[in-house]
């Protein structure tokens, strides 16, 4: 026993160190010597040079190649590296986008949240860099993706798509809305799921399927969060399918940017064609079948019936049985949403606060209440939307009053609020985003809409809507009539409301209890100009209902807010020119359908509408100006003042010559004068004023102008030559009083006496005209135009008119030299005008030449002015017209022509001269051999 003891402890025998002895080495010690060489791999240092890289030496090629790696932690960095890498080089986004958005789009359903989360950021980056245009080619497979990623069984997935779904939303709408059928099946998978068999409580479509809502217990939201949730990116994504869609004209429930019941968007756009330009193939035109447009299909017949019975058809959402078979699934749901969210919020008692609601509950009320609203824009046509008005009626009517009316007007509950800590990281990974807090009215607004959209018009066989439609009608006035702040969506649909309840319930004293509301709302001051727009709008597109409704063509509110147009118009003037546009087309409007009231008011303010000043005719753009200038038609009296300013407006340059015409013809016509009457329609204006108008036009200067010209210095003194003293109108103001006059003149021919017009034109120049000393170029060129054109053979001017005549005719020619002399190039029109009118007098009007030539004192003129002189005369003779009045004038002539040779003998014959000898001689030669013995002629002139 002892030996065994003893080699027991021989075996664990403890070894004694000692001190400054080396430890022993362990028998079972581990050599951790190693010998290590270096191996080089000069193509793994080698950077990328093919292209831009990160901060980590990465090309866009390795970075898209690691989003296949298994690992989630480089993906990530892929991903982030991918948004550096297009941040410093957007360069990048044009030459790879196709293989950036395969391979992104492809990681939209990993299982790493963080993934999910930089793919979203990655695809956000790209949707603010692209346009649609260039993204719609990959936008299938996008699509593809993004269906994956809203159906999949992973509830966070399903909520990051929806991110991945507000990106597309707010920068490709449009690419959105063109894939409607699949998208919209998805939204219902998002928040129900399909049985095989039905049973109570559960929505059933047509098909004979059941859908149920959904709970799933593993979101990181409370199902009605979750569903809220869905619901406003449905609603945003039927607003995107409703906004891309062609809708008709008039049509006053869709929401519109501009003027009421009007959308600029799906019109087609007419192509102005130059048959010129056709001919010499400057330009291509290709023909489409229907204009480019998508024809309207008028058989109901179906080649064969539909195989997918699921929500939506893959036809679209055209046709009001597509939009029914989305509806009878999609509402029930909603219904269901909203029987929840109710009834979770019921805590009170339901007589007292049953019309309260918390935050929550109004959001999914409001949400449910926009799809509905967007359900029905979806058809195209009028006809369509009128069917699924019904069928919504028949089906839900009755749903929508005891689930909406009942407790209607809804208000918001005072409900506490309890502080809770709050997990940022997991707040943070929330997919879902809040809805925006809804207002109380905005919700009331929204209802009202709904609901009034679901009524029929009054009439025999339609059972009366007046019990369920009332308190909706006394919240429309309240909300009204009290001057309440509202936003232009909900005014536009306001108003919208009260155009359905009038059309529909054809109750003078509902039309006149709502249009009064409409109308203390209309007359707040400071509105913005869309509001105001919108309005006038509304007020228009209701008048011109009256044809077919009597209790609109009897409303006093909309008779007074017509009356109230001319004066609104005067007050703006030109400070809103897009707001006087839109009054002046209202007020034409009612003034072409003979309102007694508009007109009445017109005529009241029409010498301040028409001011040749500060009036809205002279400030306003061109288009405007015209549409006021056809109101001048529809006007019952023309009285002087008017007519003066009128005047003003023709003379005055601030508006078109051919303007300036459209308003002469318009009174032309009104007159008795032309011959020419609509029916029982009077003649606006009198006889004298009409004369009277139309002289003061021809003359272009006012009585005040031309006094002030008597005393203006800068009047053109012209050689002793000129008996009068001209004043030289601009070119521009020339040319309008020319064209101004030539209207004149067109008038005054078609009068029917030319005789008594010349001596009411002789009349006039007599009394107001022939004691200027100063007189305009452009007025002396109107008159001698208008006394060529009126005179005939058998009147003959009065003497001193003649006279008159005579000296704007050569102090015409003189002002023609001197301008040929300074601006040859500039005055070509002018110098045009003025020979025109000169010759065409001298050639019409008998003795005015001799009068003229006798005008020309050749001893009273100096050494410059006789080259001036025998221009003149040379320029007379070489006009072919002129020979025969020359010719008996020929003493006169003669006597010229040899005075002027007199006083030029001493110095050598200059050019000018020997020109006037050899027109002088071929005239004369010309003369003598083709008008031999016309004495009557000779006597005449």
């Amino acid at each position: 026993m002892k030996a065994k003891k003893k080699k027991r402890q021989d075996d664990f025998q403890k070894v004694k160190l000692k001190v400054g002895k080396k430890k022993p080495r362990a028998d079972n010690a581990t050599n951790t010597n190693f010998r290590t060489r270096g191996i080089c791999l000069p193509e793994q240092l080698k950077r990328d040079t093919s292209g831009p890289t990160t901060h980590r030496q990465l090309g866009i090629n390795e970075l898209l190649s690691q989003l296949h790696h298994y690992s989630a932690s480089v993906k990530h960095t892929a991903l982030l590296g991918l948004k550096e890498l297009l941040s410093l080089s957007p360069s990048l986004l044009e030459q790879h986008l196709s293989r950036l958005l395969s391979e992104v789009a492809a990681v939209l359903t990993d299982k790493d949240g963080n993934v999910r989360v930089a793919a979203t950021r990655v695809l956000r980056f790209v949707a603010q860099s692209v346009p649609a245009e260039r993204v719609a080619p990959f936008f299938p497979l996008l699509s593809a993706h993004l269906s994956c990623a809203m159906t999949h069984i992973e509830p966070g997935i399903q909520e990051d798509a929806m991110n991945v779904l507000d990106i597309f939303l707010e920068h490709y709408p449009s690419l959105l809305a063109s894939r409607p059928a699949v998208l919209l099946t998805n939204f219902l998978e998002l928040i129900s799921h399909r049985q095989s068999s039905g049973g109570a409580g559960k929505a059933q479509d047509g098909r004979g399927r059941t859908w149920t809502l959904s709970v799933h217990p593993d979101r990181k939201v409370t199902s009605q969060q979750w569903r809220l949730s869905v619901l406003l990116r449905l609603g945003n994504f039927l607003q995107a399918v409703v906004e891309e869609r062609p809708t008709e004209e008039g049509d006053l429930s869709v929401r519109t940017e501009g003027v009421f019941g009007s959308s600029g968007k799906g019109r087609l756009t007419p192509l102005n064609l130059s048959w010129e330009e056709l001919i010499y193939k400057k330009v291509n035109v290709k023909v489409y079948e229907n204009s480019g447009a998508r024809p309207t299909p008028h058989s109901t017949f179906k080649l064969r019936p539909e195989v997918d019975h699921g929500g939506v058809g893959s036809e679209g959402l055209d046709s009001a049985e597509t939009v029914q078979r989305f509806a009878g699934t999609l509402v029930p749901l909603l219904l269901e949403v909203w029987v929840e969210a109710c009834a979770g919020d019921s805590t009170w008692n339901a007589s007292e606060g049953a019309h309260l609601l918390t935050p929550d509950a109004m959001s999914v009320m409001f949400q449910v209440l926009s799809i509905l609203q967007l359900l029905r824009k979806l058809p195209t046509q009028r006809e369509n939307r009128d069917a699924l008005d019904a069928w919504f009626r028949k089906q839900y009517l009755g749903d929508f009053k005891q689930h909406f009316v009942k407790n209607f007007p809804y208000g918001l509950r005072d409900t506490p609020k309890h502080k809770k800590k709050i997990d940022l990281k997991r707040s943070k990974q929330t997919a879902t985003v809040p809805a925006p807090t809804v207002e109380p009215q905005a919700l009331n607004i929204t209802l009202c809409h709904v609901m009034v959209s679901l009524s029929q018009k009054q009439g025999l066989g339609h059972e009366a809507d007046g019990d369920w439609l009332s308190p909706l009608r006394a919240f429309v006035r309240d909300t009204l009539g009290n001057g309440v702040k509202l936003s232009y969506r909900q005014l536009h649909m306001l108003l919208g409301t009260v155009w359905k309840m009038v059309l529909t319930q054809r109750s003078r004293a509902v039309t006149e209890e709502l249009l009064a509301a409409v109308y203390i709302y209309y007359k707040q001051k400071n509105l913005p100009l869309q509001t105001r727009s919108l309005l006038l709008s509304f007020y228009s597109k209701l008048y011109l209902q009256e044809q077919g409704h009597a209790h609109i063509a009897r409303s006093k509110v909309l008779c007074r807010w017509l009356a109230s147009l001319p004066v609104q118009l005067a007050q703006l003037g030109h400070r809103n020119p897009a707001l006087s546009a839109q009054l002046i087309v209202s007020i034409q409007a009612a003034a072409s359908r003979g309102n007694k009231e508009l007109l009445n008011s017109l005529q009241t303010y029409a010498c301040r509408l028409y001011d040749p000043q500060d009036g809205v005719v002279v400030l306003l753009p061109a288009e405007s100006q015209q549409r006021m200038v056809q109101l001048l038609y529809f006007l019952p009296k023309t009285p002087q003042p008017l007519l003066a300013n009128l005047s003003g407006c023709c003379t005055a340059g601030r508006v078109s010559a051919s303007l300036a015409a459209s308003l002469i013809r318009i009174l032309h016509f009104r007159s008795s004068l032309s011959g020419w009457s609509v029916g029982s329609q009077e003649a606006a204006l009198q006889d004298v004023d009409y004369i009277s108008f139309l002289f003061s036009t021809l003359a272009g200067f006012s009585s005040e102008h031309l006094s002030v010209l008597q005393e203006d210095e800068t009047a053109l003194l012209l050689p002793s030559l000129s008996p009068l003293c001209l004043y030289q109108t601009p070119l521009e103001q020339f040319t309008h009083h020319w064209d101004v006059a030539e209207e004149v003149c067109h008038c005054l021919e078609s009068i029917g006496s030319k005789s008594q017009c010349f001596d009411i034109l002789q009349n006039g120049i007599f009394k107001y005209l022939m004691k200027l000393e100063v007189v305009p170029d452009s007025m002396a060129a109107a008159l001698l135009r208008a006394v060529s054109r009126l005179l005939d053979l058998a009147t003959l001017p009065v003497e001193q008119v003649l006279r008159f005549l005579a000296q704007c005719c050569l102090s015409l020619l003189v002002l023609l030299v001197v301008l040929q002399e300074h601006a040859p190039t500039e005055t070509n029109h002018k110098r045009e005008a003025i020979w025109s009118c000169c010759v065409t007098a001298l050639s019409s009007v008998p003795r005015l030449l001799r009068i003229v030539l006798q005008s020309m004192h050749v001893g009273d003129l100096s050494a410059e002015e006789l080259p001036q002189l025998g221009q003149i005369l040379s320029m007379l003779l070489q006009h072919a017209p002129l020979h025969n009045q020359l010719m008996a004038n020929a003493a006169l002539l003669q006597e010229l022509i040899q005075t002027l040779t007199r006083y030029c003998r001493g110095a050598p014959r200059e050019q000018w001269l020997t020109d006037l000898l050899y027109c002088y001689s071929v005239t004369v030669a010309h003369g003598s051999s083709a008008h031999r013995g016309s004495m009557g002629l000779r006597d005449m002139y």
